[in-house]
């Protein structure tokens, strides 16, 4: 399983991530069922992406280990949290799923996703993982989800920094993980 480098410090802020915050406080504010919410907080975050003004020099530090995640903003009551994900060159996720709804935008760089299916155990067969989809997400895309169906692994698959913004329907810094479950089983394909 990979393990990741997390930053749970007071985030300095910028103008920017506090204009993104409010748009989606205003977003999820509406109520929205999970898949909605996820699909309007990528129509706040998009704008936001590849800004220079967006994160400080400390919320884009990498750790040489492995992906890095940095607590931008968790919602007093709870309903949402902005993380930047640090990637070097390699990093990756493990294959796994979230416990809410999750918008994802990539800031800077390039990071390549395999969506995955769960078979569930029979008689005759094991449970298991069938690739469902592959997708490259250069700068600027954004995809939103919400479980179940949101299984997946991440990583940069470039050969530069990559990092990406995530916007969970959870309050990170109390759960400290969007992970939901980590599957470690065998996949096709």
């Amino acid at each position: 399983m990979t393990t990741t480098s997390t930053a749970y410090t007071a985030a300095r802020t910028t103008a920017r991530l506090d204009a993104l915050v409010a748009s989606v406080r205003e977003a999820v504010g509406q109520g929205l069922p999970p898949d909605l919410t996820a699909y309007l907080v990528g129509e706040r975050l998009a704008p936001h992406l590849g800004a220079a003004d967006l994160l400080t020099e400390e919320q884009q530090e990498p750790d040489p280990a492995t992906y890095r995640q940095h607590l931008l903003h968790a919602e007093h009551d709870g309903s949402f949290s902005v993380v930047a994900l640090v990637w070097l060159p390699g990093q990756r996720t493990s294959v796994h799923d979230h416990v809410s709804w999750c918008t994802t935008g990539v800031h800077t760089g390039e990071e390549r996703e395999r969506r995955y299916r769960l078979v569930p155990a029979t008689r005759e067969v094991a449970a298991h993982l069938v690739a469902t989809d592959d997708v490259v997400n250069p700068r600027g895309a954004v995809c939103g989800f919400a479980p179940p169906g949101d299984i997946h692994r991440v990583w940069n698959a470039c050969a530069d920094l990559a990092i990406s913004l995530h916007v969970y329907g959870a309050d990170i810094s109390r759960i400290g993980s969007s992970v939901r479950r980590v599957y470690d089983l065998p996949a096709d394909r």
